[in-house]
């Protein structure tokens, strides 16, 4: 009886994170919904999940580099979405980030828009909507605009990854530092084997210029990698079995994708000892 508590509370978390997951595919459902209507120039099925008081907005920076904002009716857009067009108004959505509290969903996209086979722009989208009794409806849409670093094609998270890795090794093994700091974020972290070595990643290039001066600064071989991708294919974590010098060490680490890019946020690597033999390491560290 004593461990009722715990199974009513494990049954509603269960509760709360199905039904949360219920309602990110709702609002997901709602977006594509806008976006397969603007492709069929049905002004109809848009009009369905928009609410009356929706508000279309685009940040963008004029060419004097100063930020403006530009605001367009959402009744006009459903107007001008319905008008038969010669080429097809493609807007390729790439990812989903979901926030939902009560009936306030926020919905950060990546997007790229053609206009039949010709790339026009790319940016994201900010979507706000509100659950009422008829459902999800959008009550504001916010994007930016932009021409440069825009996605093409639908994200293989893993392989590109996977590429990311293998390069900072290789750049390590060749001693190439710009690739290698290159591929780390500039907030990046990495830890080493011992307690003292936490370099940001600017001190990490400055303490280890000498190493690489040479003509390999290390040369890990890695092996065994398990890649993990969040929901929303933003973030990433792995670790890998490496044969080092030292001898077999664990990686692991966490990226950041920004645009088309992954850059590895934190790094720890860590000697791995074998459980026989914790005990003497243990009296050689005391």
């Amino acid at each position: 009886m004593k461990f009722l508590p715990f199974v009513l509370l494990f049954s509603a978390c269960c509760t709360v994170g199905s039904a949360q997951t219920d309602e990110s595919t709702a609002v997901i459902n709602v977006i594509k919904q806008l976006f397969d209507g603007m492709r069929a120039n049905d002004s109809v099925r848009i009009k369905a999940i928009s609410h009356p008081e929706a508000q279309l907005r685009t940040t963008t920076v004029d060419r004097e580099g100063k930020p403006r904002m530009v605001s367009e009716s959402f009744s006009r857009f459903i107007s001008s979405v319905g008008k038969p067009s010669p080429k097809m108004l493609d807007e390729r959505i790439w990812s989903y980030d979901v926030r939902i509290d009560q009936n306030l969903a926020a919905v950060w996209t990546e997007y790229t828009f053609y206009v039949g086979d010709q790339m026009s722009h790319c940016g994201v989208n900010a979507f706000q909507l509100m659950k009422t009794t008829e459902g999800w409806k959008i009550i504001g849409i916010t994007d930016t605009r932009r021409k440069d670093n825009c996605i093409t094609t639908a994200p293989d998270s893993q392989k590109e990854i996977v590429e990311v890795i293998d390069a900072w090794h290789l750049a390590a093994a060749k001693a190439d530092e710009d690739q290698f700091f290159g591929a780390m974020s500039a907030d990046g972290v990495f830890l080493g084997t011992d307690a003292s070595e936490r370099w940001q990643r600017e001190a990490m290039r400055k303490d280890m210029q000498k190493a690489f001066d040479k003509e390999s600064a290390w040369d890990f071989k890695a092996k065994n990698r398990s890649i993990a991708v969040s929901p929303d294919g933003r973030y990433a974590w792995w670790d890998e079995l490496l044969d080092t010098w030292m001898g077999v060490c664990r990686g692991s680490g966490v990226l950041e994708r920004s645009g088309v890019e992954w850059k590895i946020k934190q790094y720890n690597l860590a000697l791995m000892v074998p459980n026989d033999k914790i005990k003497k390491v243990m009296k050689l560290i005391k």
